[in-house]
């Protein structure tokens, strides 16, 4: 085989071997398109169940922190005796309770919803014992009246995470 052979083989194979790389090149991203195409759909179908799961997710961890916002909260439960460690526990048990209620809502709010939600919790918790220890705290009433006058120079530990899941579900617009 000769070099102008060579070269005349070269020159008909070259448009051959062009046309079949820009048909892989083409092939390969139509393939890729395709299979985003497929994802975002499915994600759009999960999204339509999903979603007012998520909401009522965020409604209920809502309602949870406003039923444990200490001003509500002390409204709401009523002392049984006068025992302020009988009350202290009676609130830390309503809250508990409320808590437990709600644990399932976990899987559908962001993981820093969930440790700011807990974190609310605890120091809804924090905030009960810190006034029941307190030297003038002698009486279940006398907890709650610590406990708001307590709110009054600082805002409840709940109101962070309600600010908190607001901008997060706006987010979700």
């Amino acid at each position: 085989m000769d070099i102008d052979t060579l070269i005349e083989l070269l020159f008909n194979i070259a448009p051959a071997l062009i046309v079949g790389a820009i048909a892989y090149y083409f092939f390969k991203q139509h393939i890729e398109n395709e299979t985003n195409r497929r994802h975002f759909l499915l994600q759009k179908d999960l999204q339509k169940e999903t979603y007012p799961l998520r909401l009522q997710a965020y409604e209920r961890m809502t309602l949870f922190l406003e039923r444990i916002a200490p001003n509500k909260l002390l409204t709401r439960v009523n002392p049984t005796s006068a025992n302020k460690e009988d009350y202290e526990s009676l609130l830390i048990a309503t809250i508990e309770q409320e808590f437990e209620h709600n644990l399932t809502q976990q899987i559908y709010v962001s993981d820093q919803c969930w440790s700011i939600t807990q974190a609310a919790k605890n120091a809804t918790i924090q905030m009960i014992r810190k006034a029941t220890q307190q030297e003038q705290t002698d009486t279940a009433d006398k907890l709650r009246e610590v406990v708001l006058t307590e709110l009054m120079d600082k805002p409840a530990p709940s109101n962070a995470a309600l600010a908190f899941i607001k901008q997060e579900v706006s987010e979700m617009w």
